[in-house]
Formats: structure tokens, sequence, C-alpha cells
């Protein structure tokens, strides 16, 4: 579990996130919404410390991440899974080295264990036939996959994922959704993705945070979400292509 307590986030004199209270549930889908600039980035690079907060606690089952030494910090983001929105992965490495890096840097296993660990998180996303290929050889989809693999290789506690379906159609996201879903559930992971997908959040969103402006604005989750009383959440989410469509539907 991961909890936020008054964090506010400042550049120069502006507020860009302001006494931000959250929790982050072990073994659910965490999902931070909201409008481009609303603060979810921010925030979202407060929680791994790639930005200091101004003020406020960043707790990992009740270790505060911002008290933390730089050594601390160190060996905590061995305990942090990444996916980053571009998947950013090494074109010069193949499928295979690129799941292996990570055990490369921070793990004490040897050559053949390094490779089986690999291999067995690249069958977890199937895509263990891919292993020689390079990146640009693979779609997108089968990218991001080949990223969640490289995340989950030293079994992580906690995954972070930023905008993990941009770029992919919607039949790859779904993929892409439930694929992250049950490797939470199976791994017991506290999974945190930053999204402005709506399918995702109708498929995943088990527990969701809406920031609006850098302040907290609703929280729930996908089966009270069409019920909320937020109007500000009812338009980002009513605004949606999928709800367009939904009442398309409706209309005829």
């Amino acid at each position: 579990m991961i909890e936020v307590k008054n964090l506010t986030k400042n550049f120069d004199d502006k507020a860009v996130l302001c006494c931000i209270n959250a929790t982050f549930e072990t073994g659910k889908t965490n999902l931070i919404i909201g409008q481009s600039g609303s603060g979810k980035t921010v925030l979202m690079k407060n929680l791994v410390g790639l930005l200091e907060p101004t003020s406020g606690e960043v707790l990992y089952d009740g270790r505060d991440f911002v008290k933390m030494t730089k050594r601390e910090k160190v060996a905590m983001r061995r305990e942090m899974g990444m996916i980053f929105q571009s998947g950013a992965l090494f074109d010069s490495l193949s499928v295979l080295e690129n799941v292996e890096y990570p055990l490369d840097m921070f793990s004490s296993m040897n050559y053949r264990d390094r490779v089986k660990r690999a291999r067995e998180c690249l069958a977890r996303v199937n895509l263990l036939d891919a292993e020689k290929k390079f990146p640009g050889e693979i779609s997108g989809g089968m990218q991001k996959r080949v990223a969640i693999a490289r995340a989950i290789v030293l079994n992580p506690k906690y995954l972070f994922c930023d905008e993990p379906n941009s770029g992919l159609d919607p039949k790859t996201s779904l993929v892409i959704d439930k694929l992250l879903s049950d490797i939470t559930k199976e791994y017991n992971i506290t999974t945190i993705i930053n999204t402005h997908d709506m399918n995702s959040v109708m498929e995943i969103g088990e527990n969701i945070l809406f920031i609006y402006k850098g302040r907290k604005e609703w929280v729930g989750n996908k089966d009270k979400i069409m019920d909320a009383k937020n109007k500000r959440l009812n338009d980002l989410v009513f605004a949606s292509d999928l709800f367009k469509k939904v009442r398309e539907a409706e209309a005829t």
C-alpha cells in the first residue's frame, strides 16, 4: 500500500499539487485520472522520486520515501517497476536482453538464472517466441508487453504505469489492461496507472483518484463513477469517445 499525505508540489510560486491525500491499495489497479495539466504526471513523479515534494509524505507500507537517505531511496527503487508511456525499450537490445537488463543492473544472479527469469516473464506476457527480435521488429502492443515483462522481472512490490495504452488501438489496449490487472492480482502488487483512457477506467478502475487543477476532486471505483455527483468528473467522463458512442447507441 502507498499512502500520500498532504502532498504539495510547487514550481516557483505556483502550486501544481495542493494537499493531496490518497491511498493506493495493494492487489488492486489504482488509477489516477484528470484532464491534461491536472497534475497526474507530477503526482506520479513525486511518488517515484523523480520530483521532490514541497511538503507532505509518501508512505510505502509505512516507510516515508521523502525522508529516506539517497542510499535508502536507491534500495527502495529496487522494489518498484516502471512502465513508461513510450515503452522506453533499448533499440539495440533484443527483446530478451531488454527484459534481462534490470537483472544485469540490480541482481546478483548468474547469466543462466538471469536468462531463465527473463524468459519466465516473457512467457507471462505471451512473447517467448519473440525473444530474439528487436523492438523495431515488433508491434507497438508487443513493445508494451515487453515493457511489462521488464517491469516485473525483479518481482516488484509496486508497479507504476504512465499512460500504458498511449498510441495503441482499442483492442490492443484491452489486452494491456487485462494483463496489468491479472499481474496485479497474481503477484499482489500495488499498481498505479496514470491514464486518460476511459475504456481503461471502466475496465480495470478498482480504485480511482480524480485530480482537477492539482487537487483531489473525487475517489471511487468503476462501479460508482457513472453515478458520481462531481460535475468536473462528469464533464471528463462523458466527453470521452467511449461515452459519446454509448449515448449515440442509446439514441438510436
